[in-house]
């Protein structure tokens, strides 16, 4: 270090650091309901670029191409919404023979449970009439809760399309304000990650749709298959959790296994198990790799530590948003060089083994 330079100690960094990422957690929870439409607006506009970016090539006006692809994005929208619509009219319907087999069934099991444990059954019916009447107490005190969360979400579905558009019509104005940050010199550098990360994260997310749209299908099909009543809604709710790694699919292989114990037999809860692992194994192994970005890779650790983090900041939208937002930072680090150990470190590329062996085979005893 040369003569009157200074150099900041390493805990003063660190504490500026925490410091700097707890103000900034704290802003993000603050202004979830301006952040949260706004990022999952300028997903869907990333996505939809491409499809923008075409139609421009052919000298139509932006604003025409925009309201092109607006208008078939929602068509899909809206038929992907009657589909799941209909879907949930027909449980409505049955809901209550579903509820009356619930209960015979749950009955049964109480029984059995009593028998084989030594257990009064009326001790067990007191403890689940006290649990029930506890739990309609806690329901009914939020209701005003419920409502406000519907409020707001149906807030951020008319600001989504919104935030959109300006950002489709804006991207101009947005890619030149980000080249204006650095000097003239790092222009084409700047232009080449942006270029880089852009078209990586497009082909992420149009990804996620593909395996969406395939893992709907495959659970639709199997469960179908199996003869599980409402085979299209549990497919769709299935492949909409399986976006959420790990917690999702337990969560989907245990509502499958529940609709299968109501509405057919207990052994089937086994046969949906096995279709579902099967499933994921082709998921995992074969969907993921192809359709799914490559490039884009992120260990199990982090993947289950940013969903719980996305939950805590954000609720339910929070756990969807987690994994695309990391897979985009990933991206911005593995494309700045000084922030590249911070992008291996949330891949999955292991670092190949050192074998200690060797060493101490030289090591011999005299």
């Amino acid at each position: 270090m040369k003569e009157g330079e200074s150099q900041i100690p390493i805990y003063v960094k660190s504490s500026l650091i925490i410091i700097g990422l707890f103000a900034f957690i704290t802003i993000l929870y603050i202004t979830q309901r301006i952040v949260v439409p706004l990022v999952f607006a300028t997903i869907i506009a990333i996505v939809l670029h491409p499809a923008v970016n075409y139609l421009i090539r052919f000298k139509m006006n932006r604003i025409l191409a925009i309201a092109i692809v607006f208008l078939i994005a929602s068509v899909i929208i809206a038929a992907f919404g009657t589909l799941i619509i209909k879907q949930i009219q027909r449980v409505n319907e049955s809901s209550l023979l579903l509820s009356e087999k619930f209960n015979s069934i749950f009955t049964q099991n109480i029984a059995d449970a009593s028998i084989r444990y030594d257990i009064d059954p009326e001790k067990i019916h007191h403890w689940i009439a006290t649990a029930k009447q506890e739990l309609i107490n806690r329901g009914s005190a939020a209701i005003g809760q419920t409502l406000v969360v519907i409020g707001n979400g149906l807030v951020i579905l008319f600001l989504i399309p919104v935030y959109v558009f300006m950002i489709l019509y804006y991207q101009p104005l947005l890619r030149d304000f980000i080249f204006k940050l650095f000097s003239h010199d790092n222009q084409s550098r700047v232009s080449k990650m942006v270029t880089q990360t852009k078209i990586v994260i497009q082909r992420y997310l149009i990804g996620l749709i593909f395996e969406f749209v395939i893992v709907a299908t495959l659970n639709t099909l199997a469960l179908w298959a199996l003869g599980i009543e409402y085979a299209i809604l549990l497919g769709i709710i299935g492949a909409l959790l399986n976006i959420i790694p790990y917690i999702g699919g337990v969560i989907s292989v245990a509502l499958y296994m529940i609709v299968a114990l109501v509405t057919k037999s207990p052994e089937y809860m086994i046969y949906v198990f096995a279709a579902y692992s099967i499933i994921q194994f082709v998921d995992n192994n074969f969907i993921i790799p192809k359709i799914v970005a490559s490039k884009v890779k992120i260990n199990a650790l982090f993947s289950i530590i940013i969903v719980i983090a996305g939950n805590a900041l954000w609720g339910i939208p929070g756990m969807f948003l987690s994994i695309p937002l990391l897979a985009i930072i990933k991206l911005i680090f593995d494309n700045v060089e000084p922030l590249k150990p911070w992008g291996f470190l949330l891949g999955d590329t292991m670092p190949p083994i050192i074998k200690i062996a060797p060493i101490f085979k030289k090591l011999k005893l005299k």
